[in-house]
């Protein structure tokens, strides 16, 4: 698929499809993990080597519930990237699922006001990209709405309508080390974002979109 430049289309992110190598064990891993309400999963034998440019980002209520979320990762097969802890923006860790996928999970409080939960107050896609400014651009002539805007840093768009999901963009080294991998990787990303247009089309970082398919996530 090939980068296009045609006028805005009021595109807006509507479902999030991860590519994995065994349906069955991802199913099973983001049942456990609880977030099988969240993304897609289809089989998928594309070459992917080393960091696949995004993370999936979770935001909660409280510390606690977000050491509830890792710790579900973990024992489902996750490895902890960044353990849980507090920082100058809140409390949070990182972890990697067994299809390779990374979880970043979150919350600007730094002490619990209430128990753990099992709720998610956001769902962020937040993918690294080399040129924050272009590819800002690139969908805002695309049809997409900009929330916020931290310069040539951070760019974090609108969700559309009743979607669950949020997109962002950040630059591809920074979002690395924030997550406490290498930079480097290449081939697939092994993912697909799901457009509410009929629109396919490829972001200029080789994000690939596609119209997303009215059906349950996990179908």
């Amino acid at each position: 698929m090939a980068t296009t430049t045609s006028p805005a289309t009021d595109t807006a992110l509507a479902t999030v499809t991860v590519e994995v190598t065994d349906l069955e064990a991802a199913h099973r891993f983001y049942s456990a993990f609880g977030v099988d309400t969240l993304v897609r999963l289809r089989a998928s034998e594309a070459p992917s080597t080393g960091f696949r440019g995004f993370t999936l980002a979770l935001t909660v209520s409280g510390p606690a519930t977000v050491d509830g979320f890792v710790g579900a990762a973990v024992d489902a097969g996750a490895t902890v990237l960044k353990p849980a802890t507090k920082s100058l923006w809140g409390y949070g860790g990182v972890v990697q699922a067994p299809d390779g996928t990374i979880w970043k999970i979150a919350t600007s409080a730094k002490k619990d006001t209430g128990p753990a939960t099992r709720e998610i107050d956001e769902f962020v896609l937040l993918i690294g990209v080399e040129d924050v400014k272009a590819t800002k651009q690139f969908y805002v002539g695309r049809g997409l709405t900009v929330a916020k805007s931290f310069g040539g840093k951070y760019v974090e768009f609108a969700p559309g309508g009743s979607s669950p999901v949020k997109l962002a963009l950040y630059k591809r080294r920074a979002l690395a080390k924030d997550l406490g991998v290498p930079a480097d990787g290449t081939g697939s990303h092994r993912i697909a974002l799901g457009s509410t247009t009929a629109d396919t089309f490829t972001d200029p970082d080789g994000f690939a979109w596609e119209a997303a398919v009215p059906s349950a996530p996990q179908s």
